[in-house]
């Protein structure tokens, strides 16, 4: 006769201290592979004689596939796969040491034990993830202050705007809140790989590199329902807009309380983040990294072309594009398939640009291999070489004649002021340098062309070795735009397009200029203003013309990108046009935070936001929206009375805090005539 069920006492505080997860909630054991862990249970009769135990996950375990474990008790514990150690028994209990191998399968696993003939006893079930403490685990990172800020941290800063003009704002991961951890186990069960084949898929599931592929896909809805849908045609109804998230949990909630169908909507850095609370979530250390002037080459030629007609409009002719920054991610583990020197940081990429393997997901691509060229090492090396490396061409463009005319050219505008968020500390850091050598410099030319051989490309243009339409002629004068004043939303736009005569002797310029608003993407969106000017320069003279865009030409055009793309074409007299162009991101007014009081674990703490309008005209619809890990549940959403005119507002409400240490509040501000004001701020919550 069986014996009662065993009831099982699964040490959830000192297992999870011990193995870096007790800032998940709930009542289940979690713990890293390669690792220790500790269990109690009684109703097996003198416990330690001949007891098996036995772990399985996935829908038909096997020996073969690794996704099933028979284990006795032994003295020590084994190397290579799962083992079981007596800890100590009494007459009616035994406290066993369960060790599972440093590259076990990861996910939720069914424990079981059987004691002599009788039939296997369920203990229940426990969550397996990846182990980067631990130094035979493929995502081992040594430096357990990069585990902290990489696994271990649910606050990040993403950095967007421009390369002239960087801006940042916060980010809630929360990849340790509530229910993510079963969403995310979810996810990988409903990859199109899962579907194909359920048991292969849950047997490669010990590889980091393997599910940074598999969630690349799985983050974004094309191909499988994933699940964030992108939108980057500046319109989102039924939807939200990309702007306005805050957090990761509010998206991942969505996307299973709506019976997983994608959330509308996200751009770029939406999928990072998502992918970015995935992974730290599972284990695998992960930042996000924002690229800005960031080519997507479409053709894969290694080079970017754009279009002007004569108005100095610029044309949406052919696939490829630039956009003023880009967000992907960076994920830690070892590269067995590539070599030691290939292992470290590999990229990821879940924002569906192009298709790989037939669906969109993008890496891991070593960032070692693309910093060297080596473009045909996997996965997707040419596209993310290309994405911080590729040449700009400029064209003119004539639709009546379908000529086109090279304008010129520029080897160093793509891929600038690389950045992540810093280790330990609210900062931006440029890690450039670790994708590329230095612009300008021989060894990045050499490798620019090594990357092109490799792609078979060496032949088909080499700005050294021009055809005919792609010769690049040297010109006239010069050009560029300068700012004047403040670059806000709300006040007027004040510029300087600065021309100098390179030659000796006159020169007489037409020149034509538009400003448009853009998404970040440099979509063109809406023409916000026009205008043209003559001018003669006298021999090497400079003159400056001042321009002014008013915040009522630009206000009804502007997208919540804040984006506007100045360019002026210049025709020379008997000479070559030249292009002179400026993309500009403008910044929200300020909103401020302020914490009245201290913050103490369990105890309401008072916050007061407040908003000045900066603009003669009312606001109205105004929002606040405030998240938090461990400072407050879900999202609190407070609704503002309108602001006349140079009004402040201020907005108070509370928090409990549910954990000590340093927590981020993210706030986000929207209201009809300005869109997601963000900030946060570091609350130091003690016990």
């Amino acid at each position: 006769i069986a014996a009662t069920q065993p009831s099982t006492d699964w040490h959830l505080k000192e297992n999870a201290r011990e193995h870096h997860t007790s800032k998940f909630s709930g009542e289940e054991l979690i713990v890293r592979r390669g690792q220790a862990f500790t269990i109690t249970f009684n109703g097996a009769e003198r416990p330690e004689q001949n007891l098996i135990f036995i772990a399985e996950t996935g829908p038909k375990p096997s020996k073969g596939t690794k996704t099933l474990a028979t284990f006795d008790i032994s003295s020590t514990v084994s190397k290579e796969g799962w083992s079981a150690v007596v800890q100590s028994s009494s007459s009616s209990s035994v406290s066993i040491s369960i060790s599972s191998p440093h590259n076990a399968v990861i996910g939720r696993y069914r424990l079981s034990v059987q004691s002599g003939s009788s039939s296997p006893q369920s203990l229940g079930t426990f969550v397996l993830l990846f182990n980067p403490w631990s130094s035979g685990d493929d995502v081992f990172m040594p430096n357990t202050a990069e585990c902290e800020e990489y696994v271990l941290e649910e606050f990040g800063i993403i950095f967007a705007g421009n390369k002239n003009h960087i801006s940042s704002f916060g980010w809630n991961f929360g990849q340790f809140q509530g229910d993510i951890l079963n969403i995310c186990l979810a996810i990988m069960d409903r990859s199109l790989y899962y579907r194909q084949d359920p048991i292969t898929d849950v047997s490669h599931r010990h590889d980091p590199r393997y599910l940074g592929r598999v969630l690349s896909a799985m983050v974004n809805a094309n191909d499988d329902q994933g699940v964030v849908l992108g939108n980057w045609s500046g319109k989102y109804e039924g939807g939200k807009n990309p702007t306005s998230w805050t957090g990761s949990g509010e998206i991942l909630q969505s996307w299973k309380k709506s019976g997983f169908k994608p959330v509308k909507y996200g751009q770029c850095w939406v999928f990072a983040a998502v992918l970015t609370t995935v992974l730290r979530c599972l284990g695998i250390p992960t930042r996000t990294i924002t690229n800005f002037s960031s080519a997507h080459d479409a053709d894969g030629n290694l080079r970017v072309d754009e279009f002007y007609d004569a108005e100095g409009n610029h044309l949406e002719r052919g696939a490829d594009s630039v956009w003023n920054f880009h967000v992907w991610n960076e994920s830690w583990f070892t590269r067995s398939d590539l070599g030691p020197s290939y292992s470290g940081w590999q990229v990821l990429d879940a924002t569906p640009q192009e298709e790989s393997g037939g669906i969109y997901q993008c890496g891991p691509a070593s960032r070692h291999a693309i910093k060297e060229g080596e473009v045909e090492l996997d996965y997707d090396g040419p596209f993310v070489f290309a994405e911080v490396n590729a040449d700009c061409m400029y064209w003119n463009y004539d639709s009546a004649t379908g000529k086109k005319t090279l304008i010129f050219s520029k080897s160093t505008e793509i891929g600038a002021s690389i950045s992540t968020k810093a280790v330990g500390r609210d900062a931006r850091v440029d890690v450039t340098r670790d994708y590329k050598y230095e612009e300008g410099s021989a060894k990045e030319r050499e490798i620019f062309k090594k990357a092109r051989k490799k792609l078979g490309l060496e032949d088909k243009f080499d700005p050294t070795a021009p055809k005919q339409e792609e010769v690049e002629q040297k010109p006239d004068i010069s050009g560029k735009f300068k700012v004047a004043g403040s670059l806000e939303v709300g006040k007027d736009l004040s510029l300087l397009l600065v021309l100098e005569n390179l030659q000796s002797d006159a020169k007489t310029v037409n020149v034509n200029m538009t400003a448009w608003s853009t998404l970040y993407t440099r979509r063109r969106v809406n023409q916000i203003w026009k205008d043209s000017l003559s001018v003669t320069l006298a021999p090497k003279e400079e003159k400056q013309f001042p321009i002014k865009i008013k915040y009522s030409e630009y206000q009804q055009q502007l997208t919540t990108d804040k984006t506007i793309q100045v360019t002026a074409l210049c025709h020379v007299k008997d000479g070559i046009q030249v292009l002179v162009k400026r993309n500009i991101t403008l910044d929200n007014p300020a909103i401020d935070i302020e914490v009245l009081g201290e913050a103490k674990v369990n105890k309401e703490v008072v916050v007061e936001v407040a908003f000045t309008n900066p603009i003669n005209e009312e606001v109205k619809d105004c929002v606040l929206q405030v998240e938090g890990s461990d400072l407050l549940q879900g999202i609190l959403e407070l609704r503002i009375p309108p602001l006349k005119a140079s009004e402040k507002s201020s907005t108070k409400f509370k928090l409990i805090p549910s954990e000590a240490g340093p927590k981020h509040l993210l706030v986000n501000f929207f209201c009809d005539k300005f869109a997601d004001i963000k900030t946060f701020k570091m609350v130091n919550v003690i016990n």
